[in-house]
């Protein structure tokens, strides 16, 4: 999006935040780690008069499929029981940005929604990508621009940015919000 940056984890226990709709839990997510790294940084240089605007961009990303949301699978058995699921057929996601002006204070928020369809995925596929195991530290197993799951993408309705976890018009919209 060329911009300068440094990541950063919130090291927060997302297993404890728990809402009922998945808009409602993405937003819920992206808030914590904000407000976690919010604390963790010394605020004072950003918020100094001269200071240049510092952003704070939080995101978080769900699988919706058949209606329950999906997190990162927590072995590789659900991992494998996730992809299954969505050979042949489709997933949606979810997924939030926060964005934090550490000078001004002001934080902007949303989500948006994009959905994957499949076509039949091989099990030898499905093997491959387990065994490799980043689909282990992603929202449903779905790693939509991986080289073996691509192939097998048929279409995707909304953005591929979204559904790999940060919507760039959303947040170029909330960036422009909080500037």
């Amino acid at each position: 999006m060329g911009y300068e940056f440094t990541i950063m984890t919130a090291d927060i226990d997302e297993k404890g935040i728990r809402k009922e709709k998945p808009e409602e839990l993405v937003m819920a997510l992206a808030e914590a780690k904000a407000d976690a790294i919010i604390a963790r940084l010394q605020t004072a240089g950003y918020q100094e008069k001269d200071a240049e605007p510092t952003l704070l961009i939080t995101a978080d990303t769900v699988v919706v499929f058949e209606g329950k949301v999906r997190e990162k699978p927590s072995s590789k058995e659900e991992a494998r029981r996730f992809i299954k699921g969505y050979s042949g057929g489709n997933a949606a996601t979810v997924g939030s940005v926060i964005v934090t002006n550490l000078k001004t204070g002001t934080r902007k928020g949303a989500w948006d929604k994009a959905e994957v369809y499949f076509h039949d995925i091989p099990d030898e596929v499905i093997d491959n990508l387990i065994e490799e195991g980043l689909v282990l530290n992603v929202a449903g197993g779905l790693i939509l621009e991986h080289p073996l799951t691509l192939p097998f993408v048929e279409a995707v309705v909304g953005s591929a940015d979204s559904v790999m976890g940060l919507p760039k018009s959303l947040t170029e919209e909330l960036i422009k919000e909080v500037l």
